[in-house]
């Protein structure tokens, strides 16, 4: 199969940053899971044992930041919010609090590691377009990132792919049949494999498809909220990704039930207004 309307966005500069720059996020979350999750587990009981109040449930099951700040929170998830501040190591740098869900603070582990920026920055881009400068900078937060982490079991091979991806072309072109234009081995690829042309091409629509996928589940989520004033930009980044897939026939017809979805979101609110 011959892939033009990919051809056509890689020629794109920025949103070739973008891809690329998610398939990092993707490389280094599958390199961190394990040892990540058994870290967070055992901080998690830890607090839970040193905080009998931790172990008490939210008191109204609605607590929920707005603007970026949990403000009217209840007795248990402010205490909880102290705690996390607390234990933060940069106090001076914006936490994102948007990312998380407090009441789910005492049950669910993975909800105090949500203050990512970079991550943040590149999934809510609403044009999914990164400059130059951009990308720069995220490739020395990677790599220093991956540095602090060193003892950690195979972090100097998801560093190795990182950069790989970074510096990887990731051009597609299309003389009647596609070909990978590449400056070394795909990461997580053999180097034989990238000799099969095709293989390449739908391996680049399979991770732009996974990113969007993720993409278009937090848009989704965030649109069915109720809490207009956080909800304001999550609904227009939702249009862009609405029109962004419509222009593409090729992600049109992947995406199809997602866009069914945003269409149901839209004939709702019609009739709510």
């Amino acid at each position: 199969m011959v892939h033009e309307e990919l051809t056509v966005r890689l020629n794109d500069k920025e949103y070739k940053n973008w891809l690329k720059a998610g398939r990092c996020l993707v490389i280094l979350k599958d390199g961190l899971l394990p040892f990540i999750d058994h870290q967070m587990r055992a901080f998690h009981g830890d607090l839970l044992n040193q905080y009998t109040i931790l172990r008490r449930p939210c008191e109204t099951s609605f607590c929920k930041p707005r603007g970026n700040k949990l403000v009217s929170a209840c007795r248990v998830c402010s205490e909880w919010q102290k705690v996390i501040l607390r234990h933060h190591r940069q106090p001076d740098v914006t936490i994102h609090w948007t990312n998380c869900f407090p009441p789910y603070w005492r049950s669910d582990h993975w909800e105090l590691a949500k203050v990512i920026q970079c991550r943040n920055e590149l999934m809510h881009s609403c044009e999914f377009r990164v400059k130059d400068d951009w990308m720069r900078h995220y490739r020395t937060a990677l790599k220093h990132f991956v540095q602090q982490l060193s003892s950690v079991p195979h972090m100097a091979a998801v560093g190795k792919q990182i950069e790989q991806m970074l510096t990887v072309e990731l051009s597609i072109c299309v003389f009647g049949v596609d070909q990978m234009d590449s400056a070394g081995p795909l990461a997580g690829l053999d180097p034989d494999s990238v000799s099969e042309q095709e293989t390449s091409a739908e391996l680049v629509s399979q991770w732009e498809a996974e990113l969007l996928q993720e993409v278009l589940l937090e848009c989704l989520h965030a649109a069915n909220e109720e809490d207009e004033e956080a909800t304001t930009h999550d609904t227009e980044q939702l249009k862009k990704l609405q029109g962004f897939l419509q222009a593409n026939k090729d992600l049109g017809e992947r995406f199809a039930t997602e866009l069914q979805a945003i269409g149901s979101l839209e004939v709702k609110g019609e009739e709510d207004d």
